[in-house]
C-alpha cells in the first residue's frame, strides 16, 4: 500500500431539518390548537483513532465527506429524526489542522480518541413550541440551522519512542529487521527505504518500544533533496534518535565524520527541536571492519566528530551489540515514561488552596 502522511478534506455536518406549521384536525375539535413537531438534528461528523491503520490513503481519492440532515417536524406533534452521523478513521498520530489557516485542531494520539470534528445543525421549532396564553393558534416556525463546513489538512507524524536517521544505505532497514518485527526491504543500493516503517522491539515479556525507520537523509534535505525530508516531521514525537553511520562505506573516498556533520546539520535547519532531542550514536557495520583495526577507527571517529555523548558500536547484519544498545534504548525509554507519570510537586505555601 502507497505510504501516505498529508490529505485534505471537505467535509459538512448534516443541516437541521425545518420545524412544521401544523394544526390538530378532529372530529368535534374545532380549535384542537398547534401540532407541528421540530425538526431533527442533522448528523454529526466524528473522527476515530484506529491502530490499525498507518497511513492517510484512504482520504487522498475520497476527499468529501458529507452527514446527513434531519428531518423536517410533521403534524401530530411528531419531531423529525435526527440525521445520521459518519465517522472517519483515521491513523494514530493524525493531526487535524484548518487548511486555509493553518491552525491545528485536533490530535488523534491514543488508540480509540473520538473527536467532533463538525457539528451537525440542529433543528427548527415546530409551531407548537410558540403557543402561549395571547397566542392560541400561532404560525410560527424556524428553519433549521446549517451544519458545520470545514475544509481540514491531515498529517500524519507517526508514534514511536525511537527515531532512526543516517545517510542511505547506512543499514538502518536492517538494524530495524534485526531487532523488530518489521520487515523493511532490504538492498545494497541507496534509497531502498521509500517510506517510514514501524517496528515493536520486544525487550521481555511485557517490556517493548516501538521504533521508525525513515528514508535516509543527504545533504540539502532540508531545502527539498531526496527523499527524508518528507518524513522528518516523524520523529517529532520519538523520546530519542539513533544516528546511524555506515563504518564502512563502498566508496574510500567517503568520509564517513563528513557525512555524520551532514545529517546533523540537517537537523539543525530543519526543526530546532528536532535537532535538541537526546541523540545516540550508533557506528554500524564494523564487521566488515578487521577486529584489529576496530578499536582506532571508532576513536578517531569520536574525536573528529567531537562527539561527547553514548557511543554504541554494532553490525546490524551479524547483530553483534544489538543487544546491549535495545537494553539501552528500553531503560531510556522507559525512563523518561516514568518522569512523565510522576506526580506534581505542589509548593506547600498553596497546598490549601487547591479545591477539594
Amino acid at each position: 500500500m502507497k505510504f501516505v502522511d498529508e490529505a485534505f478534506i471537505d467535509i459538512a455536518a448534516g443541516d437541521g431539518g425545518n420545524g412544521c406549521v401544523s394544526f390538530r384536525h378532529e372530529k368535534y375539535k374545532e380549535f384542537g390548537g398547534p401540532n407541528g413537531g421540530d425538526g431533527g438534528r442533522g448528523g454529526h461528523v466524528f473522527a476515530v483513532a484506529d491502530p490499525n491503520l498507518n497511513t492517510l490513503v484512504d482520504f487522498r481519492y475520497s476527499r468529501r465527506h458529507e452527514a446527513k440532515r434531519g428531518e423536517h417536524g410533521m403534524g401530530s406533534d411528531m419531531f423529525g429524526a435526527a440525521g445520521d452521523d459518519i465517522t472517519l478513521k483515521m491513523p494514530v498520530g493524525t493531526i487535524i489542522s484548518d487548511a486555509e489557516t493553518g491552525e491545528v485542531l485536533y490530535e488523534l494520539l491514543n488508540p480509540g480518541d473520538v473527536i467532533t470534528i463538525a457539528k451537525g445543525g440542529d433543528g427548527g421549532f415546530g409551531n407548537m413550541r410558540f403557543k402561549s396564553a395571547i397566542n392560541r393558534a400561532p404560525r410560527q416556525k424556524t428553519p433549521g440551522w446549517p451544519g458545520e463546513r470545514k475544509n481540514l489538512k491531515l498529517e500524519l507524524k507517526v508514534l514511536a519512542d525511537v527515531g532512526l536517521l543516517g545517510m542511505p544505505n547506512a543499514g538502518k532497514s536492517t538494524f530495524i529487521a534485526a531487532v523488530s518485527n518489521a520487515r523493511p526491504k532490504i538492498a545494497d543500493y541507496p534509497f531502498t527505504t521509500l517510506h517510514p516503517n514501524l517496528g515493536v522491539v520486544r525487550v521481555a515479556a511485557e517490556q517493548s518500544f516501538v521504533i521508525a525507520d525513515i528514508p535516509g537523509l543527504i545533504e540539502g534535505a532540508s531545502e527539498g533533496a531526496g527523499l527524508g525530508h518528507q518524513f522528518l516531521r516523524h520523529l517529532q514525537r520519538t523520546r530519542l534518535l539513533l544516528h546511524v553511520v555506515d563504518m564502512a562505506p563502498f566508496d574510500d573516498a567517503v568520509d564517513p565524520v563528513a557525512q555524520a556533520k551532514a545529517i546533523v546539520e540537517e537537523l539543525r535547519k530543519y526543526d530546532a527541536a528536532l535537532h535538541s532531542k537526546p541523540r545516540w550514536l550508533v557506528l554500524n557495520k564494523l564487521d566488515m571492519v578487521p577486529a584489529q583495526d576496530r578499536a582506532a577507527l571508532v576513536k578517531d571517529f569520536v574525536k573528529r566528530f567531537k562527539w561527547k555523548g553514548p557511543v554504541f558500536e554494532i553490525s546490524a547484519l551479524t547483530r553483534e551489540g544489538c543487544e546491549s544498545l535495545i537494553h539501552a534504548i528500553y531503560q531510556h525509554v522507559r525512563a523518561e515514561q516514568q518522569a512523565l507519570a510522576a506526580p506534581v510537586e505542589v509548593d506547600p505555601r498553596f497546598a490549601g488552596d487547591a479545591p477539594e
